[in-house]
């Protein structure tokens, strides 16, 4: 790709970053005596740093840039926007054209009855709305006591502190006295990690019952809504056993509580469907979205909610919103962006093109002396680093610490592969090509194979 020459050195780059931009889930000191890496331009699946490297960015961002970098039909539309109408709220009994186009086509792709959106600018704001909107759905039938809201351990939802408390990230609940009350956390369906002898379906059966028995246990007058990743995504790409969703929607059906599916990585193609619900056949009252609504390009979220829990929260009042509730550049970028992935086809050619393809050249990983499994559906991918894959043995070294090392062999190999613990993971944009996903596998086995040498050298081949 051809691109301007950046016209500051690095170095400065860095120390101006250092001085004053505190960044998300970051040691300040530790940064700034490293350096931020400094990202200047991107296009399709590359983004292009301050020296001028291109880097595969196996994430799409933050799991968000569905449609790829440098779309200017985007911008266009942002620009035209923001000519005709740059901001409005919808509080006060008024709307705008951008929002009903996309709540109407936001309805029309969603599965089932989920019908009706209520607007934030990102996931962690539409999970907070949904703890509030539930709690409100069950007071305005007369059942103000149902207010506890189920998650699990490692799920995330955000980091505001609502998102964080529905989150079940122990370093998170660590910070700012979470999880807030009436937020309960069960075990999470990963068979890898904690199936120990049982066979998967067994595990997955075992982990759904939890629910059945946390609602028995904290009483279903009590319990107004489980919440769930239909796949957990910053916990590591944890893919569940295909005897779970089917158990806990059996469990939701039988009970009188919400189902919330958080869609906000699964949703717009992530899975090979436009929705993760639809891939693992489950049947949410709410799913909350964001990141490829917009594919990243503008910051938008919302809670989609079925007609029936519509209907009730219509009989009063909400007092809830957001500033940026309904934003209408956001939301004509947003229904952009989803004529885009309808247009191109793109959720379908993840489905029958790059994602099998993908999925073959993923899972072959697995014969990697440094990989004791390699799990993927539609367009993201996990890889657990062990040092025996037998016995899916864990390291003796403090977790995440190989995972460490094999992220920095992927940016010195010119990728962006994230790392959970000692878990690798990917999340692509869907355009990504067959010829882009042989250099994605090609760049993780070199990032691998040095990892591995790295390992050995340093002495930490070692079972816990």
């Amino acid at each position: 790709m051809n691109h301007l020459p950046n016209q500051f050195p690095t170095a400065e780059l860095q120390r101006r970053d250092a001085a004053h931009h505190l960044h998300p889930f970051t040691a300040a000191g530790e940064l700034a005596e490293k350096g931020a890496r400094v990202i200047t331009s991107a296009n399709g699946v590359y983004v292009t740093d301050s020296e001028g490297q291109d880097i595969l960015d196996a994430m799409a961002g933050l799991w968000c840039v569905n449609i790829g970098y440098g779309r200017p039909e985007l911008a266009e539309v942002a620009a035209q926007q923001m000519r005709e109408l740059p901001y409005y709220n919808t509080f006060f009994q008024t709307t705008h054209l951008p929002v009903i186009d996309l709540s109407e086509r936001i309805a029309q792709l969603a599965p089932g009855d989920l019908n009706h959106v209520f607007y934030g600018s990102s996931g962690s704001e539409a999970n907070d709305t949904n703890i509030r909107l539930v709690r409100q759905y069950w007071a305005l039938q007369g059942k103000p006591e149902k207010s506890i809201i189920i998650s699990r351990k490692n799920a995330y939802h955000g980091s505001t502190l609502g998102g964080a408390s529905l989150g079940g990230m122990v370093s998170m609940h660590e910070q700012g006295g979470l999880p807030i009350p009436d937020i309960h956390h069960i075990n999470q369906p990963h068979w890898w990690a904690e199936g120990g002898d049982m066979s998967s379906d067994e595990f997955g059966l075992a982990r759904a019952r939890e629910l059945e028995q946390a609602i028995e246990d904290l009483g279903e007058h009590r319990v107004a809504a489980f919440i769930a990743e239909p796949v957990q995504g910053a916990g590591g790409v944890i893919i569940p056993p295909d005897s779970y969703w089917p158990e806990i929607q059996r469990i939701c059906d039988k009970y009188e509580i919400l189902l919330i599916a958080d869609e906000v990585i699964c949703g717009f193609g992530r899975t090979g469907n436009w929705f993760g619900s639809q891939t693992f056949n489950i049947r949410p009252d709410i799913i909350s979205i964001a990141k490829g609504l917009s594919s990243g390009y503008q910051p938008i979220g919302g809670s989609v909610v079925s007609d029936a829990v519509a209907e009730v929260m219509a009989t009063s009042e909400f007092t809830h919103g957001y500033t940026y509730s309904s934003h209408p550049v956001a939301a004509a970028v947003a229904l952009e962006n989803l004529r885009i992935l309808e247009d191109e086809k793109i959720v379908e050619r993840v489905r029958d093109v790059t994602g099998p393809y993908l999925e073959k050249k993923w899972k072959s990983l697995a014969d990697h002396p440094l990989v004791g499994e390699a799990k993927i559906i539609g367009m993201m991918g996990s890889i657990a680093l062990s040092p025996n894959k037998a016995n899916r043995a864990r390291f003796k070294s403090d977790a995440g610490t190989i995972g460490y090392m094999c992220r920095e062999r992927c940016f010195a190999n010119h990728l962006i592969m994230r790392h959970v613990g000692d878990r690798m993971i990917i999340s692509p944009p869907l355009i990504i090509s067959t010829g882009e996903i042989d250099q994605l596998i090609a760049r993780v086995q070199t990032a691998l194979d040095e990892t591995a040498a790295q390992v050995r050298r340093e002495g930490l081949w070692q079972e816990a």
